[in-house]
């Protein structure tokens, strides 16, 4: 996992300095799989019949190659340096199309009715990038899985409360129904990002909830050896400097977007260094 950064697609590790140097071109294969399958689910102005029909395609091209086939040329950009990498590290195909199921389900541009909704979202379109990368490292016990599970659907959850001025624009609402009810918060509200003190409530609990996820798999950056264990941390401290962001701008996410800027990284690095005592 990587260093945050402020862009799309923003919690993947993109063969970053800390990133070991043997696995950045498996990194940097899946993160391209990833984004380019993202953009075709909810970027430009293409119809969502046209967004899913490319995915399928897209999809169709991911079956060739783990079957052995020669995939289309059409993203051959993205499918050549793919299938290096699942033959050297024999990637788990099932999490691809994880990934993939996530993008159509963006192209769909559903609503969440609660929280186990918006995570069951989460365990499709982030958890398989932390299984993905724990692959890599060659780690697969239980715990190290569930923590990375955690932390990767936080760093999401983080992402969405980070974009709510962004995403109220776009007709793209993650926020739970059973949330938004409960603080007494109506859709037309979000889609035009009217900050009130109803909706700065709603954000603090939704970032008490992201916070509380991101802690309960913190402690695998400490367990993690190296500089994979040294890369997560910096992406746990990256997320819930976001969240503190929030916090200070008196949880008015639908009137900004906070975000991190090179005035951060020493505080992350700071608290990367102390993050055990941190835990405790």
């Amino acid at each position: 996992m990587a260093p945050v950064s402020v862009d799309h697609y923003e919690n993947f590790p993109v063969a970053s300095v800390l990133c070991p140097p043997a696995l950045r071109p498996a990194v940097a294969a899946i993160y391209h799989f990833a984004r380019t399958a993202d953009d075709m689910a909810d970027e430009g102005a293409a119809s969502a019949a046209q967004r899913l029909g490319d995915l399928a395609l897209y999809r169709a091209d991911l079956q060739a190659l783990m079957a052995g086939r020669e995939p289309s040329p059409r993203w051959r950009h993205v499918f050549a340096p793919l299938a290096l990498q699942m033959q050297r590290f024999a990637l788990p195909g099932a999490l691809l199309h994880d990934l993939l199921d996530a993008f159509e389900q963006d192209a769909r541009n559903p609503g969440y009715a609660d929280r186990a909704a918006l995570l069951d979202y989460c365990r499709r379109s982030a958890n398989p990038v932390g299984r993905l990368l724990l692959h890599l490292y060659g780690t697969g016990d239980a715990l190290s899985l569930r923590q990375a599970d955690a932390i990767c659907s936080a760093l999401q959850l983080i992402n969405f409360w980070q974009d709510l001025s962004v995403d109220g624009p776009r007709a793209r609402h993650y926020v739970p129904e059973a949330d938004r009810r409960a603080h007494g918060v109506t859709p037309a509200e979000l889609a035009a990002c009217h900050d009130s003190p109803r909706a700065r409530a709603l954000v603090k609990n939704l970032c008490t909830w992201a916070e509380t996820l991101m802690l309960e798999g913190a402690t695998l950056a400490l367990r993690l050896p190296g500089r994979t264990g040294w890369e997560l941390r910096l992406v746990v401290q990256g997320g819930l400097r976001i969240l503190e962001k929030i916090a200070r701008m008196d949880h008015a996410a639908l009137a900004q977007r906070p975000s991190l800027t090179a005035v951060d990284m020493p505080v992350l690095l700071w608290r990367a260094l102390r993050m055990r005592s941190l835990l405790r």
